[in-house]
């Protein structure tokens, strides 16, 4: 065969081979392309990739508000019932099951000024609402800094004790507007509240009412009684929240704002309230003990060199107290200072009688050899930012020898001390709102709900 016949006789070979590669050669191409394309046509039309999951975000997520709004704080309305027929009402509203919801512990942080103004209202509205009764007054407490938490409320505590205080009715606290703050009460009762108030501005929680953040007594009905739910009952009164999401403890995502507002009703009791001229002028006479005079400075007792027993000048600031102590003690290793604010309760010696024990307002004890100095302030007269400042509350009932009392003994100069028992529960007037009245008919259905 001649090379020209061999040439002629692969042709067609080749052309077969050409054509069958073609279709891969052009495959190969657009899988080239489509590796190119496709990723750009993925970001720029396909899913976005969902953010990643973050505290705040979860967070964000909890406090999330109702898409129904806010529920309204309305004025007080009453029933028009017989105390009788409030109570037969009240008794037919059933509490909603499942367990109370413990509230967070308040641990205030601001200014001292704002500190100082927030326990004056709070202490003002355990009184005034819950008479002189300790386990009355924790759970008005509770109630307010629950308020303080929930975003329907403002979040400042002499905002809450004072909200619609201007209109004749219609307060949140009735005694804000119905003339009840010309009652007067004594310093001791005073002193109670202020523990009180104290305590719960620093972490104290009531469990009895839990996130509730309404209450009445049961001889009265009022208008929204019958559209929360009813959650606890501590004596004669009765504890509410808001049904659904705003009920909830998610629901209780407000800060405390600080700014808290002057209120011109407590100014004649209260420096903290006064104009702000009328409040310079009252601190102007307050004297820093640093700067007392010598023959201000406290002598020991007679027959014992290490031990002092006081009578503080009012115009002491309280803050500089622990100053006043260091200069009477000097440099001795071992001494023991314990101060009265008046003069008819102080003590001329030990053993101490349990109303001088009871109203000590400062106490200060070092021993060098233990390691040990401390002050402290009986927090009912002297306000302090934390309770590690504070006495415990001290027992009323004290065995009558004395005779072996020593400054060592006192609540808080030892660890693990507990706050005397609380008095019987007392008698707390109603938080009223809610404008709608429920049908004549209603009945436990449709009854007792409260927000947290």
């Amino acid at each position: 065969m001649t090379r020209e016949e061999d040439h002629h006789t692969q042709q067609p070979e080749l052309t077969a081979q050409s054509a069958l590669s073609a279709p891969i050669v052009c495959a190969l191409i657009a899988l080239s392309l489509a590796a190119i394309v496709a990723p750009i046509l993925l970001i720029t039309y396909g899913p976005r990739p969902a953010p990643p999951i973050t505290r705040e975000a979860v967070e964000r997520h909890k406090a999330a508000p109702s898409p129904r709004g806010l529920p309204e704080v309305e004025p007080v309305v009453m029933k028009p019932v017989t105390p009788d027929e409030a109570r037969a009402f009240n008794a037919s509203v059933p509490f909603v099951k499942g367990p109370i919801p413990r509230a967070r512990a308040f641990h205030f942080v601001g200014s001292d000024l704002d500190r100082e103004r927030a326990l004056d209202c709070l202490a003002t509205a355990v009184l005034y609402e819950a008479g002189d009764d300790t386990t009355g007054e924790r759970a008005v407490a509770q109630v307010v800094l629950n308020r303080v938490r929930h975003p329907a409320f403002p979040n400042t505590v002499c905002g809450v004790v004072f909200q619609g205080a201007e209109r004749v009715t219609g307060c949140q606290f009735t005694f804000t507007c119905d003339g009840a703050l010309a009652r007067d009460w004594s310093d001791d009762a005073w002193a109670r509240a202020r523990d009180v108030a104290q305590k719960a501005l620093s972490g104290s929680v009531d469990d009895a009412v839990g996130t509730a953040t309404h209450y009445h007594t049961d001889w009265v009905v009022p208008y929204w009684s019958a559209s929360l739910d009813k959650i606890a009952a501590v004596e004669t009164h009765l504890f509410f929240r808001w049904t659904g999401w705003w009920g909830t403890p998610a629901a209780f995502a407000m800060r405390y704002g600080g700014g808290e507002p002057r209120i011109d009703a407590l100014a004649s009791r209260f420096d903290a309230h006064k104009t702000d001229g009328a409040r310079e002028e009252a601190m102007a006479g307050t004297v820093d003990a640093a700067d007392a005079a010598p023959d201000a400075v406290p002598k020991p007792v007679a027959g014992d060199p290490n031990l002092f027993l006081v009578t503080l000048d009012s115009k002491f600031d309280p803050a500089t107290l622990p100053v006043l102590a260091k200069r009477a003690c000097g440099d001795r290793r071992y001494c023991k200072l314990m101060a009265w604010a008046s003069g008819s309760k102080a003590p001329t010696a030990l053993p101490l009688s349990a109303d001088a024990l009871a109203s000590m307002a400062f106490s200060y004890l070092r021993d060098r050899e233990r390691g040990f100095e401390k002050a402290l302030w009986n927090c009912r007269i002297y306000p302090r930012a934390g309770e590690g400042q504070c006495m415990n509350r001290i027992a009323q009932r004290l065995p009558p020898d004395q005779s072996g009392f020593t400054i060592e003994k006192l609540p808080a100069t030892q660890r693990g001390s507990a706050p005397a028992s609380a008095d019987a529960p007392s008698e707390l007037s109603g938080v009223r709102r809610k404008t709608t009245s429920p049908a004549a008919d209603d009945t436990a259905n449709g009854a007792g709900k409260t927000s947290d």
